[in-house]
């Protein structure tokens, strides 16, 4: 499995240049609570590594996973890579990262 690990100022510069789609898999209520601007659901509790491919096939931009902590997100990228996906990179501190620094929640 190939993992390639962001920090939050890449995260930062790809949401800022519009070159990132964040794509968080916390649960829906996790999300609702609070979520790093821009990104968009998809729970890794109903995972669809189909419905992750459609999105960054529509969406174009580079996707990257985003969790709490860095472990669901590395679970995301499992699924996809054993659905033939060529994605890697996630967000290794998460939201809980973005927020303890301060970062502007939705």
């Amino acid at each position: 499995m190939r993992v390639v690990d962001l920090d939050r100022d890449t995260v930062k510069r790809g949401l800022s240049d519009g070159s990132m789609l964040i794509i968080d898999v916390r649960e829906l209520h996790e999300f609702e609570a609070g979520h790093i601007p821009g990104s968009v659901s998809h729970p890794l509790s109903s995972f669809d590594p189909q419905a992750v491919a459609d999105l960054v096939a529509a969406d174009g931009r580079r996707a990257v996973f985003s969790c709490g902590s860095g472990v669901r997100s590395i679970h995301a990228l499992m699924a996809v890579q054993n659905a033939g996906l060529d994605l890697a990179e996630h967000y290794k501190g998460g939201f809980k990262d973005w927020y303890s620094a301060g970062e502007t929640i939705a």
